[in-house]
């Protein structure tokens, strides 16, 4: 279990009763954002401090790990925002019935506070650049023992929030569909390429033609069978053009559970050929589908045109841990 603090003065009144968490994946300008990177981390079973309006108003279980989603609807205009695809992560929220002002604590709280990525000032005011930070055990017990039982109720599952089933986001499943009908609609592309595309998608047809002229088996178990292969797309079939959609060296031949992984980010690939496990995977799911995060995997060089797209992975899809990448 981790402790996460995030700050929602402009979104509290929709990500906290609708039981999420959304961030873009990089600034306006394109550069990597820590607190945004963050959300990268987050897994099941993580504790999250909602503050908002100067309070630490609500507490939040984490029901997921992060996934790609469009930004959510109700955050401006109607329609779906699907040009701005961004991370999400399904929270339990409940309200305290005692919210807490942290300013009226810092004597408590200040020297508990990181040097880098703190989630407040030191006199107690909040940070406008601050989304997501990660806090200390010792800042969230003492963050827990301010608000009282309530908190510790909830932190401990004692008392959970409203077990309503938490309503599906628009998500990976909802934006490829998107992407689909988008493309059938398209009469500038030849009949042929669009069902080749579309094939693409399920890892089938002509790419995974292509892909086999470089790849001859599963990276991670060694399988041949071609019957028991995909090829997956290093830059999601989602996020690439048409013409990445076909290519190659955009793909890899996995089987279906290492293609699952790959495709959500459990797990990526140095271009040395060494598995990257993301911290978030949950270690025993690894072990019985046979691999073991506690030994190193190498899995053979890849490409030229096959590392630049293993780049995008790492940066947009990998579940990846901030600290290992400032390290």
């Amino acid at each position: 279990m981790r402790y996460w603090w995030v700050n929602q003065n402009q979104t509290y009144r929709h990500e906290v009763p609708g039981h999420y968490l959304w961030s873009p994946k990089r600034n306006a300008n394109g550069a990597r954002n820590p607190f945004y990177d963050f959300m990268r981390e987050v897994a099941p079973g993580d504790v999250v401090f909602s503050f908002a309006d100067t309070l630490i108003k609500a507490i939040g279980i984490a029901q997921s790990n992060a996934y790609e989603a469009p930004k959510p609807l109700e955050f401006g205009q109607a329609g779906a925002y699907w040009n701005k695809i961004g991370w999400r992560v399904d929270v339990r929220f409940a309200e305290l019935r005692l919210p807490i002002r942290p300013s009226e604590h810092m004597q408590v709280l200040a020297p508990l506070l990181p040097d880098l990525y703190a989630p407040l000032q030191k006199n107690g005011y909040g940070l406008q650049s601050v989304y997501l930070t990660r806090l200390s055990e010792l800042f969230a017990a003492a963050l827990a023992d301010l608000i009282g039982a309530e908190a510790r109720d909830l932190v401990r599952g004692t008392r959970v929030a409203d077990q309503q089933p938490l309503q599906p986001a628009i998500g990976l499943f909802e934006w490829e569909e998107h992407e689909m009908h988008q493309l059938q609609l398209d009469a500038t592309i030849p009949a042929t390429t669009r069902e080749a595309v579309v094939l693409a998608r399920r890892g089938q047809g002509l790419f995974k033609q292509r892909v086999m002229q470089i790849e001859r088996a599963c990276r991670i178990t060694g399988v041949t069978r071609v019957e028991h292969l995909r090829a997956s797309h290093c830059k999601p079939w989602r996020d690439a053009t048409n013409e990445e959609r076909l290519d190659g060296e955009n793909g890899l031949l996995l089987t279906p559970n290492a293609d699952h992984l790959f495709d959500r980010g459990f797990i990526g690939f140095e271009d040395n050929g060494d598995v990257l496990i993301s911290p978030v995977a949950h270690k025993d799911s690894l072990l019985r589908l046979g691999l073991d995060p506690g030994r190193k995997i190498n899995v053979g060089r890849f490409a030229e045109g096959q590392r630049r797209y293993l780049e995008f992975h790492r940066d947009y899809v990998l579940l990846r841990s901030h600290f290992l990448d400032e390290g």
